[in-house]
């Protein structure tokens, strides 16, 4: 049965004023900041009010109820599911990095939207609808009752792979999220990188601890809102200012001829080659010492010492034995840390080298066989993010949160509408930045470069989101003397665009709401796993309601663990992402699909496609990944390590299959299960 009228009406007119009520404070900001209060006051303003607003809804939806705080009653009106679903969704790598991600690699970047897009389109059709059918809680709940096994029917070793695949895939997302929100927050508050991640937890740890998902859902809506706003509204702005169009889907088609102008005009200009020029020859040099190893770092180390000795004998100045001390500090250690040091920077080197990628082009490349390579990556990517989406565990679980089935349908369509007001937007905000900053930033004196960039150069000292050095000494700046991290651009947009920092604020806001609300998400999504499939179905069944929901709430502290992870910036987002989705795809995608469409599939076939397809793709992401010790040498027909899930699906799916078929069949009570789930409603 639907949600009643009368709640739908409530909820309506509660949003509806909180709607109103987040304008008039961003409206007094824009006040306050004319009237002169400091960059850094707003930023904190718009920090405290968007956290104490995220904790007080935690704190009116406090529950220790089972039902409430795993699946918020199952009344959640589609509607409102749908918005909270697309906050969860929505998470920083498509508010912060996509458009960044646009920016950087032009049409090869349309892999992301097309992937997360088509991947829900999956979850509609093929998950979705059966998980609320099957009523439940999480993901492993229904994978133990249709694969069975275990004492006491609980189905227990296929459970306890499912919780290590939702926490595995769980946490690596959620540390992207994380790394974002310390971004966020070291930017716009002016504290430290490491000390922004730990002020960010506040909000996500009150949501979740006290209200689980029913906090977290009305939480969501409330971010939802804030992420529309914030995204649109320099995206408007930079339309009209490029275009005299303030609908950037349509200012699209009309900049993108513009840009190719641009760069055809770049690539042609004798300045930019000669800074192209510049960083050939580095990376020639670097390719030099990395030849002629282990000569030229013994070589190298002796020369740095013999500096350092000479400024110490003759009393040199303070800053200049410093200098000499950094160096020697600075050089490698060892052999082999000098040729994974040279190979980089050689490797840096030859890519600021190339001339601009035409952003429209698809696949561009040296010949045919590059091309190529760049055409696999893309579709590998595709598939990986869209099966991934089907099998995200944070968000199936919002498939149950609602009153039928059919409002489990009618939500899917709500949450695809909500998230497409935002994708449609960001392929034309990337070109629209681009543009912006192709044709106003390149060309510019570097006496006279916009107070934004020294901003966002002091974010991070150690590795500088973006960083302008005069190569050629001309004091001109040129399109190759820019590097510029994709994290930052969306965040910058507004100064970027000329508008007042009360907008970049708001955009922060939006950034912060979308990394929480999917942290969120995801941390419960562990919790629940650990306490509730873990702790209550196997350990101890017989636990009270109010110890299992306390145990959900203490588990929660994952997240610091999580915070510690995101602090070492072990990648940037978009990569991070990627490898969650491979591996969700891998582990589980396979199990979850033949679960609902195979009556053959059995207990045994889910273990072992479970595992092969988690050891394939997490072999493949070792072995190939300079990161984690890899080498991008060993990859197969060179696919990236983030697409793993490229033949960790086929092998989870081909194992699922081959043992299933090995073993005996599942007996009539879960055939009469699968009836269950694909009867017409």
């Amino acid at each position: 049965m639907s949600a009643p009228v009368s709640q739908f009406g409530r909820l309506s007119r509660y949003y509806l004023w909180y709607t109103v009520c987040f304008i008039a404070f961003v409206l007094s900001l824009a006040l306050l900041e004319r009237e002169g209060m400091p960059r850094v006051w707003l930023g904190y303003l718009y920090m405290f009010a968007t956290i104490v607003l995220y904790a007080a809804i935690g704190v009116i939806s406090r529950t220790s109820n089972v039902t409430e705080y795993y699946v918020a009653g199952r009344r959640v009106p589609a509607l409102f599911n749908g918005m909270a679903t697309a906050a969860d969704w929505i998470s920083a790598a498509s508010f912060i990095s996509l458009a960044g991600g646009l920016y950087l690699h032009g049409f090869d970047g349309l892999a992301y939207i097309m992937g997360w897009t088509g991947g829900y389109c999956l979850v509609a059709l093929l998950i979705a609808p059966y998980l609320r059918k099957f009523a439940q809680y999480t993901i492993p709940d229904f994978l133990a009752a249709r694969y069975g096994g275990g004492a006491g029917g609980r189905g227990g070793p296929v459970r306890v792979m499912a919780v290590g695949a939702t926490i595995i895939v769980s946490f690596t997302y959620v540390v992207a999220q994380i790394y974002a929100v310390g971004l966020i927050a070291s930017r716009f508050t002016g504290v430290d990188f490491s000390v922004g991640i730990f002020l960010g937890l506040a909000s996500i740890l009150v949501c979740s601890f006290l209200g689980g998902m029913r906090a977290i859902t009305w939480t969501q809506v409330a971010q939802y809102i804030i992420i529309l706003v914030a995204f649109l509204l320099p995206a408007m702005w930079l339309s009209l200012k490029h275009a005299d169009n303030p609908v950037p889907q349509v200012a699209y088609g009309t900049v993108m001829p513009k840009l190719a102008a641009r760069e055809a005009e770049l690539e042609r200009d004798p300045r930019e080659r000669e800074v192209r020029a510049i960083f050939a020859q580095r990376a020639e040099y670097y390719h030099a010492l990395a030849t002629s190893l282990p000569a030229s770092w013994e070589n190298g180390r002796q020369d740095v010492q013999r500096r350092l000795d000479a400024v110490r004998l003759r009393n040199a100045a303070l800053g200049e034995i410093r200098a000499a001390e950094r160096a020697l500090i600075a050089w490698p250690k060892n052999a082999e840390e000098a040729a994974r040091s040279w190979n980089a920077a050689r490797a840096a080197n030859l890519a600021r080298a190339r001339p601009p990628q035409p952003h429209a082009t698809p696949f561009p490349g040296a010949d045919r066989a590059s091309s190529d390579i760049r055409r696999n990556n893309f579709l590998a990517l595709v598939f990986c993010l869209m099966l991934g989406t089907a099998a995200l565990p944070h968000i199936l679980m919002r498939s149950y949160t609602t009153a039928s089935v059919h409002d489990t349908r009618v939500s899917v369509f709500w949450t695809l509408f909500f998230i497409l007001l935002i994708y449609l937007s960001i392929p034309a905000l990337a070109v629209l930045i681009k543009y912006d900053l192709y044709s106003a930033l390149v060309g510019t004196k570097f006496t006279q470069l916009p107070t934004w960039i020294s901003y966002w150069a002091n974010v991070d000292k150690t590795n500088p989101l973006i960083s302008i050095a005069d190569i050629n000494a001309d004091g001109i700046v040129q399109l190759a003397e820019i590097a510029i991290d994709g994290d930052m651009l969306v965040l910058a947009t507004p100064e970027i665009g000329g508008l007042p920092y009360v907008i970049s604020g708001l955009v922060a806001a939006g950034g912060l709401a979308a990394a929480l609300s999917t942290a969120d998400g995801l941390l419960l999504a562990i919790s629940n796993a650990l306490s509730h499939d873990f702790y209550y179905k196997v350990i101890d069944p017989g636990a009270s309601t109010q110890k299992r929901v306390t145990i959900s709430k203490l588990l929660l502290a994952v997240a610091f663990i999580a915070a510690y992870a995101a602090s070492q910036k072990p990648a940037d987002i978009l990569s991070l992402v990627g490898a969650a989705f491979s591996l969700a795809a891998s582990t589980l995608f396979p199990a979850l699909a033949l679960g609902v469409f195979w009556k053959r599939a059995n207990h045994a076939g889910a273990l072992a496609g479970m595992a092969a397809g988690f050891c394939v793709c997490l072999y493949y992401m070792l072995h190939t990944n300079p990161i984690l010790g890899g080498s991008a040498a060993g990859q197969w027909f060179h696919i990236a390590p983030m697409s793993a899930g490229v033949f960790g699906v086929p092998a989870g799916v081909l194992v699922l299959i081959v043992v299933s078929l090995l073993t005996p069949a599942p007996d009539a009570r879960l055939g009469s299960l699968i009836d269950h789930l694909r009867a017409p409603e």
